[in-house]
């Protein structure tokens, strides 16, 4: 270091443009050894130390390093150690294919990757699909799906099946991606958004029955990840299709399974701005609004209301007369501040909390009016005479 620090400037001022830039070029490469001998697992100072040999196109050099880059494999099998590494190797990939033009080497060092990843741990799906359009950039199309193949073999991954299928439906390969789809699908049997493409992908080909066959499958799923979206997909492909009679059952259908404001709102807006029949949108409102007066539980039961009844409102505004307008007016809640007591996990008291709460007409006219039944059926009491 001492040396390099007395040579730099006898160069520069006694050197041609040559010499100086190869000293400034030695500093360099000097200084970023010694980084690397304090940590070989600093991947930001290799992808700056290839970077510097690329720039001098030594292609020797440029090898060696990045041979040496991805010898220095990450401190044991934590995929998150790995992320930053594993681009070591595309970046070298890329530099064989395209700057040195040499494709064998290129695919060997695809091949050496995955060889390298610990698939038992976890897999990279980008590593698979990025060698298999590169076979497919060489026009080796067999090798490229016998690529992505033994992908699914040996660790299938949802973006690893998104990717061939894209490739096939590219292709215009349809039987191909059916084939996927039904791979994809008993291999995730409750990904919703898998479901939804692959109908998707039917009703593109005009194949209505197929796509309705494949929506009836996914939503009699035992366990989804995302049902709401399924369902919706659902409903709008029947729409698309104007099958207004059909979707009207799948929303009576979604309201057997949840009763979820936003279905009750939904159910109306599709009275409403699709069916057209505001007398329908307006029972669907009451019906929901009846649910959570009187059967919905929970402690979100009266805030699901209150959106309810907002939603309601905004629809009498542009469908309802006068009168409607004052009825559903009369029906919106006062929002009071309460207090409850707070009380630790061993039940000892730790405080009070505000909270907010609502108190619905309604349910003041239903109460007076219990009160006072209850007192017609109390017995008279006769005093002694």
């Amino acid at each position: 270091a001492e040396y390099m620090g007395k040579y730099t400037p006898f160069e520069k001022q006694h050197g041609d443009r040559g010499s100086i830039d190869e000293v400034i070029l030695n500093k360099r490469r000097f200084e970023y050894e010694e980084a690397l001998r304090q940590n070989e697992h600093n991947y930001d100072v290799w992808f700056d130390y290839v970077k510097l040999e690329e720039s001098h196109g030594n292609q020797n050099r440029i090898r060696e390093t990045y041979e040496r880059a991805v010898a220095a494999l990450p401190p044991g099998q934590d995929k998150r150690y790995w992320k930053r590494y594993i681009y070591l190797w595309i970046k070298c990939a890329v530099y064989e294919e395209l700057d040195a033009k040499d494709v064998d080497r290129a695919r060997a060092v695809w091949q050496v990757c995955l060889d390298t990843i610990p698939h038992e741990e976890f897999t990279f799906g980008k590593m698979w699909l990025m060698f298999a359009e590169f076979e497919i950039r060489q026009k080796r199309l067999e090798a490229a799906r016998k690529k992505l193949g033994e992908a699914l073999g040996r660790c299938p991954k949802k973006n690893i099946f998104n990717g061939y299928i894209e490739i096939e439906y590219q292709l215009g390969e349809f039987g191909r991606c059916r084939k996927l789809y039904e791979k994809f699908l008993e291999t995730f049997p409750e990904y919703c958004e898998a479901w939804i493409q692959f109908a998707q992908l039917e009703h593109k080909l005009r194949e209505v029955g197929r796509a309705r066959s494949i929506f009836e499958l996914g939503v009699e799923q035992e366990l989804l990840d995302m049902p709401e979206l399924l369902w919706k997909a659902y409903i709008d492909f029947e729409i698309a299709n104007q099958e207004h009679g059909r979707g009207r059952k799948l929303y009576e259908r979604l309201l057997e399974k949840t009763k979820h404001v936003k279905v009750w709102i939904s159910y109306a807006q599709f009275e409403a701005g699709v069916v057209n029949s505001p007398r329908n949108a307006r029972g669907a409102f009451e019906r929901g609004e009846r649910h959570f007066a009187t059967e919905a539980e929970g402690d979100d039961a009266a805030e699901q209301r209150v959106m309810l009844l907002e939603a309601w409102r905004e629809f009498e505004r542009m469908w309802g007369t006068a009168e409607q307008k004052e009825r559903i007016q009369q029906k919106m809640p006062k929002r009071v501040k309460k207090r409850r007591p707070l009380h630790t996990e061993d039940g000892t008291e730790a405080g009070w909390e505000e909270y907010y709460d609502y108190i619905f007409p309604d349910d003041q006219k239903r109460k007076s009016t219990d009160c006072v039944a209850a007192r017609l059926r109390l017995p008279r009491h006769t005093g002694d005479r």
